[in-house]
């Protein structure tokens, strides 16, 4: 991996490509992060970068994470995250990274939260059908059978059940990059991007895409 930044959802809109196809996107505030520790493979045992993202008050940081901020002479930030980037050797602390990075063209993979629905039943979670409505049936959004009693004596693993819905980190691959607005850092990306709008979202060079 050699390229990757720290984003927020700002929200969907639509913009017309100069053929005159309109095509929906995504609107990303990306950057700018700042390079806030170095790791090395001679002590730390691995190489990588570690960024910040989000300005965030003095006095909602600790003191092992303000003395890394401060080391690196950067403001302290909400969000740090770390990328293995193939040259990480090549960053110093407290440079910036901005959304210029990336081009119009590129091909991406975008990590976030999705949004959370709570507690749903079988027919929302996972696509069931309802039982009849008819009076008497006793079965109308339950999920169905769970497995035989003597044989094979459990539930297989994957039954679809009522539970947790939404709230998991969800990963979109090779999503394309419309238009790169470097002034304003912002990434338009075609299509949905998972999580809420403020929502924070993780761009990484794509691990797929083949030219």
């Amino acid at each position: 991996m050699k390229k990757a930044i720290l984003a927020t959802k700002v929200g969907m809109t639509q913009i017309f490509a100069d053929n005159g196809v309109l095509t929906p996107v995504t609107v990303l505030s990306a950057g700018p992060c700042y390079v806030t520790q170095v790791k090395t493979v001679e002590k730390d045992g691995y190489a990588a970068v570690q960024v910040g993202f989000g300005d965030i008050r003095e006095k909602l940081v600790n003191k092992p994470e303000m003395g890394v901020f401060k080391k690196a002479e950067v403001a302290p930030k909400r969000f740090v995250r770390e990328f293995k980037f193939e040259n990480a050797e090549e960053y110093k602390p407290g440079q910036e990274i901005k959304a210029d990075i990336f081009a119009a063209g590129d091909h991406i993979d975008v990590m976030a939260t999705s949004k959370g629905k709570g507690y749903q039943g079988a027919i929302k979670r996972c696509g069931q059908h309802r039982g009849p409505m008819t009076h008497g049936s006793k079965f109308h959004r339950h999920q169905g059978s769970n497995g035989s009693s003597s044989d094979p004596s459990r539930v297989y693993k994957g039954k679809g059940m009522p539970g947790q819905m939404g709230n998991e980190r969800v990963t979109i691959q090779n999503l394309e990059i419309v238009r790169v607005d470097a002034e304003n850092n912002l990434i338009l990306v075609r299509g949905a991007v998972p999580g809420p709008k403020k929502g924070l979202v993780t761009i990484k060079e794509t691990v797929k895409f083949k030219k």
